[in-house]
């Protein structure tokens, strides 16, 4: 995949951008005392993973007008984020929060109350087009196909990429409860995947997207990767948790496995971590196997500590870590 080479910004991220609050107890969410709260949301962690490792990014999204919306915008600023579009909403809408219980040993889960929240409102007339025309892709989440207008500006926003050359990144980051049913999930997202040069989700995501894609079939990863690249995408990466992640082109298929490392706390943000890592790769000019091996160590670095955003690795931890794995 070639990206432009003289652009202010490398990736510009779209999108959720939330509150985590995580139980610093570890163990049942009822027993819980104390909290850390964290940057937050699929896209705004993929941000800071990106800009972590290096790279020039932008966010493109829209808080609350109040105390957790500021704290967002000011920790994205301090992974040395652009906020200047990230917008803030003047109609009473909360920022999402997303609570998780954290037991140990990789089991955890999470409790999200995004009812009708600000990042969902981000509107068409508020996406810049000359913001979009300074990067060099795009990555725009799944979530925000959920409800109007952000489904509208997702869309918008995709037209203004691809027509100006800004390669278009797209991950699911489904959650259940977002969209009204699986149905409606799945017509957006195959919507929004069929449009983009570089597609990342799980085989749980795919699943959606290929009842959209595909309708009455079976899911194989072989077949949806097939379909998908029949549209616009380049590269279609679908990972498989434990059992590593597999990259689809019309040149054929390239595996990688996961590391398996001992001590796991939680797999919260691992996916994101996965995503910064490998789109840091692929800019840096790697191949496809490279950038997957980066992607499953941006994991697994994440997937040792209590956040998703502030435990994604730099990017001497990233390649400490490559050179004894």
């Amino acid at each position: 995949m070639k990206f432009s080479s003289e652009t202010k910004f490398d990736v510009l991220c779209m999108g959720r951008s939330t509150c985590d609050v995580y139980s610093v107890e570890i163990g049942d969410l009822k027993d819980s005392k104390t909290f850390a709260r964290y940057l937050g949301g699929s896209p705004a962690n993929t941000a800071a993973a990106l800009s972590k490792l290096g790279l020039k990014v932008g966010f493109i999204g829209k808080v609350s007008d109040d105390g957790m919306g500021e704290f967002v915008r000011e920790r994205l600023q301090a992974f040395c984020i652009d906020t200047s579009h990230l917008e803030t909403d003047k109609e009473g809408h909360l920022t999402g929060i997303t609570i998780g219980e954290i037991k140990g040993d990789g089991k955890c889960s999470c409790l999200m109350y995004r009812n009708d929240c600000a990042d969902l409102h981000l509107k068409p007339e508020e996406i810049d087009a000359d913001y979009i025309k300074q990067s060099k892709a795009l990555l725009v989440s799944g979530t925000s196909l959920s409800r109007s207008p952000a489904r509208e500006a997702v869309f918008k926003a995709i037209t203004v990429a691809k027509t100006n050359g800004v390669k278009v990144i797209f991950d699911p980051d489904y959650r259940d409860g977002t969209f009204e049913n699986r149905e409606q999930a799945a017509a957006y997202l195959s919507l929004g995947a069929s449009q983009a040069d570089l597609v990342i989700g799980t085989q749980d995501e795919f699943a959606i997207v290929a009842a959209g894609l595909m309708p009455g079939q079976a899911y194989d990863d072989k077949a949806f990767a097939a379909a998908l690249l029949e549209r616009d995408p380049e590269i279609v990466v679908i990972k498989a948790g434990s059992s590593g992640s597999t990259a689809y082109t019309a040149d054929g298929s390239v595996p990688a496995p996961a590391f398996h490392e001992k001590k796991i706390l939680k797999t919260f943000g691992a996916g994101d971590s996965f995503a910064g890592a490998f789109i840091h790769a692929l800019i840096s000019g790697c191949d496809l196997k490279e950038a997957q091996r980066q992607g499953a160590a941006g994991a697994a670095l994440t997937i040792k500590g209590h956040s998703c955003s502030d435990a994604s690795p730099d990017l001497k931890t990233l390649q400490d870590f490559l050179k004894t794995h």
